[in-house]
């Protein structure tokens, strides 16, 4: 039976989340409905950051961070691939380390140099490799709330396209802002100084974190009327 640690790469927490929800969303929930729930509870996480209540924002923010996985398991999409073809220690956007788009005003998208030998291994590493492009001193936390706001937007609608053109093409776009939207979590959680493996792992070692089954037992009227 898989498990969490320290040293867990994004593969093997998405195969984590996996064992524990794959079977329950596949009985309860169509990929719509999986969309939704990731979209709630990520605007509970903005809530919190409103309100500056930051244990809400962190603790909706993991339940996110997994549905986002759940969801991208179902469309068979290997996230940890995605982001380092997205990210690879280079801004997305400027290709560079930090990112400089605010300061150079750049206006189209440059092309990114893949250098393997920098490839981070674990979610720890990855969150550092973020934390270095992204520095979370440069923004706010509701700068980068807005951010995460405005790539689920994006992924969400990514996902609509999909659904009604079934090509390679709108199939790639979805891979692509799924690495955007795990990089804005990421971004969201440097901002709270969290360490995002440890979050994983308090909330998900016994398996589910409200039925503590794995896989999980709740019912579809229970995590749809779940208060977080």
């Amino acid at each position: 039976m898989p498990g969490l640690s320290e040293n867990t790469t994004i593969r093997e927490y998405q195969n984590f989340a996996k064992e524990i929800y794959g079977r329950s969303n596949e009985l309860q929930f169509g990929l719509s409905d999986m969309l939704i729930n990731m979209q709630r509870f990520a605007m509970r996480a903005l809530k919190g950051i409103r309100k500056k209540d930051y244990d809400k924002a962190r603790f909706n923010l993991t339940i996110t961070t997994s549905w986002l996985m759940s969801t991208l398991g179902r469309l068979h999409i290997d996230l940890e691939d995605s982001i380092w073809k997205r990210f690879p220690s280079l801004c997305s956007y400027c290709a560079s380390l930090p990112c400089s788009c605010r300061e150079t005003g750049i206006k189209e998208r440059k092309e990114v140099q893949v250098d393997e030998s920098k490839r981070p291994v674990t979610i720890k590493d990855f969150q550092e490799m973020f934390r270095h492009i992204y520095p979370p001193e440069k923004r706010t936390i509701e700068h980068a709330g807005i951010h995460l706001a405005e790539e689920i937007g994006e992924f969400s609608e990514a996902i609509l396209v999909y659904r009604g053109e079934h090509d390679d093409d709108s199939f790639e776009r979805i891979i692509q802002e799924s690495a955007d939207v795990f990089s804005c979590i990421i971004g969201v959680f440097n901002s709270l100084g969290v360490d995002v493996t440890k979050e994983l792992y308090d909330m998900f070692s016994d398996g589910c974190h409200e039925c503590k089954k794995m896989p999980c037992e709740c019912s579809f009227k229970s995590i749809v009327y779940y208060k977080s």
